[in-house]
């Protein structure tokens, strides 16, 4: 692996895709989305995991995309796919049957125990600002093997101690609704933010600090976390991307900064 690159900083979308992409190690089929994750997996099959196997809310499978994707539903992540499906059957027969190893999710709030929220912030009945909704997330959540979110921000605002709306409810609040209610998948394994990687080891337990980027503390992470947030034994600084990482990124990954800033 090249050189790490210095000048990346931690809040950078290139440091937190160079970061995603890593966790895909050893995986084989992931359900990604639009924007940061698509620089993370494609980052990933140039680098860490060549035989990554992409699919797409839209119902592309085995995706071979030449170019980069800007929706779900672009021709370019059907060229070359292994197949293109009906949402009802990639989401019943594919996604539902735990053939998803991983799940890559967006949100604008998420909490302790790893329930995001979509839908909106402020009041329910007059909130400040109206987000997308719920999406395939509802049903990546307790169906994949596990789910990695990236944030862009790390603040008590979007790492709150209680979501404005759970849009999509973790394992641990599926199980307190009803003790017999336990997903298949591990819901939100790894969290990737700007100041660091958070981790809930235990399908049933919470978030906690694993690393922390460069330049910060796990106590500058606690101050900006909404609740009092669980530390790891073995905490490390983040590695840095590399140049390569970065080059791929830049120069042949998002070409026209479509994601990249």
């Amino acid at each position: 692996m090249s050189t790490p690159l210095s000048d990346v900083a931690p809040s950078s979308t290139e440091f937190l895709a160079a970061v995603a992409a890593r966790q895909l190690v050893g995986k084989h089929r992931v359900f990604a989305g639009v924007g940061l994750p698509t620089l993370a997996v494609d980052l990933a099959r140039r680098t860490v995991n060549p035989d990554v196997e992409l699919v797409y809310e839209s119902g592309v499978c085995g995706a071979q995309p030449e170019g980069l994707a800007e929706g779900i539903a672009d021709s370019v992540l059907v060229s070359g796919a292994a197949a293109v499906l009906s949402m009802p059957a990639l989401f019943g027969y594919v996604l539902q049957r735990g053939h998803v190893d991983v799940g890559f999710l967006g949100a604008a709030q998420i909490d302790r125990w790893g329930s995001l929220n979509t839908s909106f912030i402020g009041a329910w009945d007059k909130p400040a600002v109206r987000l997308p909704g719920a999406g395939g997330a509802a049903e990546i959540m307790p169906n994949a093997g596990e789910c990695i979110v990236v944030l862009r921000r790390h603040d008590p605002g979007a790492l709150p101690a209680q979501l404005d709306f759970c849009t999509s409810p973790s394992p641990v609040r599926a199980h307190e609704e009803d003790p017999r209610m336990v997903p298949r998948g591990h819901g939100v394994s790894t969290v990737i933010t700007p100041m660091a990687v958070l981790r809930r080891p235990d399908k049933l337990g919470e978030l906690e600090i694993s690393e922390v980027h460069p330049g910060l503390t796990v106590d500058q992470v606690r101050a900006a976390t909404g609740w009092d947030i669980r530390v790891a034994d073995d905490v490390r600084e983040t590695g840095r991307p590399t140049v390569e990482e970065v080059r791929l990124l830049r120069d042949e990954i998002d070409t026209v900064r479509l994601y990249l800033r």
